[in-house]
């Protein structure tokens, strides 16, 4: 142990920077025999963030994405008072995006001089930075690291600007390095019958929930539509004061849920102002260090951020295979374990961020934590969520880590992250406090969260045809927010979750205009509901 109060006694000639001894079972705090208090240097310390955001008109001039993503790496630097830290690093991890570096960590380690460090990229997925973070912490809690950069970001709102105008952005792809070595491969998200039947998008899918949670609570059309617009009405507010934010302009819930000529409806009961977005410049990054490290870089005491906790859970990867739509057992059992392992209940927790593509998503992780939306006090995000903040593939919970530090920075207290992946398939939660944990960083993995399916998984059944209940559903809309077709959920009377859809005309009104969850439907082996 060593005495983190006193900065001569960490200097370099005393704190060995390679790895330490494992010691995984003793606490992260301590006292000497003179009654000071001790840290142990293995512990992971948060000790710089930052989020880096573009709005260049010009798309031929806008930066790349690894030129994002560099700027971030050194900001974050400089968010720890410590410019020349990014050098020192033992790993720069990306998390994965929407574009072909074979290993962009190994271009943003070049750019910003830390040559020696290694790279880890992920995959595709909403959990990738979570569940990365956790690794990342893991590993300096073994001894195993002792300074990395976790960083994502995008180029796409530019990339996207420049295919309307027929221009070409610049790129700086380097073909000529190796792929990175991966951390978490491909992210399986539907079954080929489902992408068949329609289930293609996260835009289809989660107001498909939507409709689910709306017949579980017995609302109207018309009560839901009010009730989850002052819901998104104060994600909105909080985008309104984020400097980093894509939309930041005030918005109530009729504004959000009406469509109107600027906010079409897309996938009801979603409208554009309910939907994910991911047209941004932006990265985020994040350097965590050992407190051996913090404490020899001279990082000071109050920049410090302490992960305590990460947890992970998958419920099955395939909606057909579950149970209950609106429900996750595999976010319940990771979110209420990531809390009972530090100690905490959900309402001990001074800031929250919960993971924000679309309202559904929210709504069900907070049932499963136990929260009541409609009447919660605390912020649901420190960002505005995916709608308004917007974000880069893949890292909005690195742009929300980012903000939650801050956050924790100004009002000292804990703050539980969660993240969220696929069709509502995976799960990671995160606990960060501004005091370090009382019995070190503990990581919750798959094999320890136990009996994640609380009952068998439905089988599916793609050949059914015959009489099914309505399950869940969504009606899709063209750019002139006309209804084009809908996509039905349903459940056979084997208890097997089908797939259809419609594009009648007769059939699209009904479901706009009634609540037809729970009402019988056929369905013939083509896939066409009839209702």
């Amino acid at each position: 142990m060593y005495d983190i109060m006193c900065k001569e006694c960490l200097t370099q000639s005393d704190i060995p920077l390679g790895r330490f001894p494992a010691a995984s079972a003793s606490p992260a705090i301590g006292r000497d025999e003179d009654g000071r208090m001790t840290l142990d240097p293995r512990t992971p310390v948060i000790v710089g963030v930052a989020q880096v955001t573009d709005r260049v008109a010009d798309p031929t001039v806008a930066r790349t994405t690894i030129e994002i993503m560099t700027d971030a790496c050194r900001s974050a630097a400089t968010d720890a008072g410590q410019v020349g830290a990014v050098t020192e690093v033992d790993v720069v991890a990306v998390v994965g995006g929407l574009w072909s570096y074979p290993d962009p960590g190994r271009q943003v380690a070049t750019a910003i001089g830390a040559g020696r460090a290694t790279t880890l990229l992920t995959g595709l997925s909403g959990t990738s930075p979570q569940r990365l973070l956790d690794h990342l912490a893991d590993r300096i809690s073994d001894g195993d690291l002792e300074a990395a950069l976790m960083v994502g970001g995008e180029a796409f709102r530019s990339r996207r600007r420049a295919r309307r105008a027929g221009v070409e952005v610049r790129r700086d792809v380097d073909t000529s390095i190796p792929a990175a070595k991966r951390y978490e491969g491909s992210l399986v998200m539907a079954t080929s019958h489902e992408e068949a039947r329609g289930l293609v998008e996260p835009g289809v899918f989660y107001p498909i929930v939507e409709t689910a949670i709306r017949h579980h609570r017995g609302e109207t059309i018309d009560g839901h539509r009010r009730r989850v617009g002052e819901l998104w009405s104060r994600f909105n507010a909080v985008a309104v004061g984020n400097p980093h934010a894509a939309t930041r302009t005030p918005m109530d819930s009729d504004a959000i849920t009406v469509p109107s000529a600027d906010n079409r409806m897309v996938s009801a009961p979603y409208t554009k102002a309910m939907m994910a977005n991911n047209s941004v410049d932006q990265a985020g990054a994040v350097l965590l260090v050992s407190a051996a490290r913090a404490e020899a870089f001279g990082v000071p005491r109050d920049r410090w951020i302490f992960p305590w906790v990460g947890s992970r859970a998958d419920d099955p990867a395939s909606p057909s295979e579950r149970m209950e739509l609106h429900r996750s057992p595999g976010a319940r059992k990771a979110g209420r374990r990531a809390l009972e392992t530090v100690g905490l209940g959900i309402d001990d927790v001074d800031h929250l961020d919960l993971y924000a593509c679309f309202p559904s998503s929210v709504q069900v992780c907070a049932t499963e934590l136990g929260l009541d939306v409609d009447a919660e006090t605390r912020p649901l995000t420190a960002t505005g969520g995916l709608t308004f903040a917007g974000a880069p593939h893949s890292n909005s919970v690195g742009q929300s880590l980012a903000a939650l530090v801050g956050r924790l920075r100004d009002e000292p207290g804990t703050a539980l992250l969660y993240a969220n992946g696929g069709y509502l398939g995976k799960h990671a939660f995160g606990v960060y406090s501004s005091q370090p944990p009382s019995t070190g960083y503990r990581s919750v993995r798959e094999t320890e969260v136990e009996d994640v399916a609380e009952s068998p998984p439905r089988r599916p059944d793609p050949d059914f045809a015959g009489q099914a209940i309505v399950d869940g559903y969504t009606v899709r809309h063209d750019r002139d927010g006309q209804p084009t077709d809908a996509i039905v959920a349903a459940l056979n009377v084997n208890g097997a979750r089908v797939w259809g859809g419609s594009n009648d005309r007769a059939t699209l009104k009904e479901l706009l205009t009634r609540d037809l969850v729970g009402q019988p439907c056929e369905l013939d082996l083509q896939g066409s509901v009839y209702l």
